[in-house]
């Protein structure tokens, strides 16, 4: 008999409820490597999904990060691996089992913005679901139909930028497309995104966002700026680029998550 995802992180890691959830993006798993806990490999929790992109860390660590349990996802699978925008359905529906309540997410992302270069963050203060799909096709109940004004928390948002205001780190607010991937964007669709009002461009984050209201979690999403988007500067794009430029801003993000951990939490 297959073991119950919950009950097997229960029996690994303890029945605490974790205090916040953390997806991290490509690039940014050494974050799990902060957290003091139990790493349980992606292969044995059943039904999680397969995170086969380089720079992402399959394991799901729960543990004490500045005093807080928190549960943190190391990587994630993409629309673009395998056809599903609802991949990440699972490993959500994990998290609501384990008692979160709270997520953040985070995502490498291609700035529209000359003002917020690579190694910059930008927080999510709304998205535009660019790629056309949709997680949730195929629920059958009428909870499918989720609302999604302030999908991205105001509270948390602002305690966020609480927090990056006192650790010194810019952290300017935009709205962040969702494309599908795996091929990066043209210059003609960059300026497609910048009249419709994008301010950065990914290939994640959306459908777990959508996932995530419809499962009842409060969230809010980072993007830490590899890139300027197709035909925005002379740099070449690629994911090994992305790789390499994500720790730039990795550690911006960390501290203000740091400082999130020790003082936004309760104010979110």
């Amino acid at each position: 008999m297959t073991q119950d995802p919950v009950a097997l992180v229960h029996d690994r890691a303890g029945a605490a409820p974790p205090e916040l959830a953390l997806i991290l993006g490509s690039g940014l798993g050494h974050l799990a490597k902060a957290v003091e806990g139990v790493a349980i490999p992606y292969s044995e929790l059943p039904g999680m999904p397969h995170a086969g992109v380089s720079g992402h860390n399959p394991n799901l660590v729960i543990g004490q990060l500045e005093g807080r349990r928190v549960a943190v996802l190391g990587g994630r699978a993409h629309y673009y691996e395998n056809g599903r925008a609802d991949a990440m359905r699972p490993a959500l529906q994990l998290l609501r089992g384990l008692g979160c309540t709270q997520l953040i997410l985070t995502n490498a992302a291609g700035s529209l913005r000359p003002e917020i270069p690579p190694g910059g963050l930008m927080m999510l203060s709304d998205h535009i679901a660019f790629a056309g799909m949709n997680p949730l096709i195929g629920e059958k109940t009428d909870a499918r139909f989720v609302p999604m004004t302030d999908a991205h928390d105001p509270g948390i948002r602002r305690a966020l930028g609480d927090a990056a205001k006192a650790e010194g780190v810019d952290l300017p607010e935009g709205v962040y497309g969702w494309f599908s991937g795996p091929s990066f964007e043209t210059p003609a669709e960059i300026r497609a995104a910048r009249i419709l009002g994008m301010d950065a461009v990914g290939m994640s984050t959306v459908p777990e966002i959508i996932l995530a209201r419809f499962l009842g979690l409060r969230c809010a999403a980072i993007s830490v700026i590899t890139n300027m988007g197709a035909g925005l500067s002379d740099e070449a794009i690629s994911h090994d680029h992305t790789k390499q430029m994500a720790p730039l801003g990795a550690g911006k993000l960390e501290r203000v998550l740091r400082r999130y951990l020790r003082e936004g939490l309760e104010r979110a």
